[in-house]
């Protein structure tokens, strides 16, 4: 699959209302940059540095707080400006994935999509990330790379997903926007099931 192909596929689909729930902290977006690779369209992801004081060590996508008077795509933009150097000129915006809320800290993150023509060239941000890495989609598709479990919350059983690098773990939203845009990719209807 082409990094093409997929922000066709994104561009394609209905997308949910971007309002935050009541009861949401902070309102967050994201970044997921594809660009092609060797192996087909590969996704961009950062690990978050040691020393931030939340979700240290992390792998995510590069994103962050929207600013007021921001839209979600221009927060997504600057974000990865900010943490990788990444120009936001040489995105082209393809489309958003369904919102997601998380329940223990209580973000409500929209995932913004977007290709480049090329890997660009970065650079993390020290204070902020502590690696760069571009994953092929193909390799998180693989049958011994990804994996759920079922965790009690609020009384109820919600899957955590998780995709188990050679030599990284990501799990948490990052996870669960993985799996959803690896549904929409593959064209996996049905909807995604209640977030952590």
């Amino acid at each position: 699959m082409t990094a093409a192909e997929v922000i066709g596929a994104v561009a394609d689909r209905p997308h949910l209302d971007a309002t935050a729930p009541a009861g949401t902290l902070r309102a967050s977006a994201v970044l997921v940059a594809i660009a092609d690779g060797h192996d087909g369209a590969e996704v961009l992801l950062t690990r978050r540095s040691e020393s931030l004081n939340s979700h240290r060590g992390e792998i995510s996508f590069p994103g962050g707080r929207v600013d007021a008077g921001e839209t979600f795509e221009a927060a997504a933009l600057r974000e990865a400006h900010e943490e990788v150097a990444l120009d936001p000129s040489a995105v082209q915006l393809g489309g958003r994935l369904d919102p997601i809320s998380t329940l223990v800290s209580r973000s409500f993150i929209v995932p913004v999509v977007g290709s480049v023509g090329a890997q660009p060239e970065l650079r993390p941000a020290q204070e902020e990330v502590d690696r760069i890495m571009w994953v092929p989609l193909v390799e998180l598709t693989r049958g011994d790379t990804f994996r759920e479990e079922i965790w009690p919350v609020d009384d109820q059983r919600r899957p955590m997903f998780f995709f188990e690098l050679d030599d990284e773990t990501i799990w948490g939203a990052t996870a669960r926007m993985l799996h959803q845009l690896l549904r929409v990719a593959l064209g996996i209807d049905g909807p995604e099931p209640p977030a952590l």
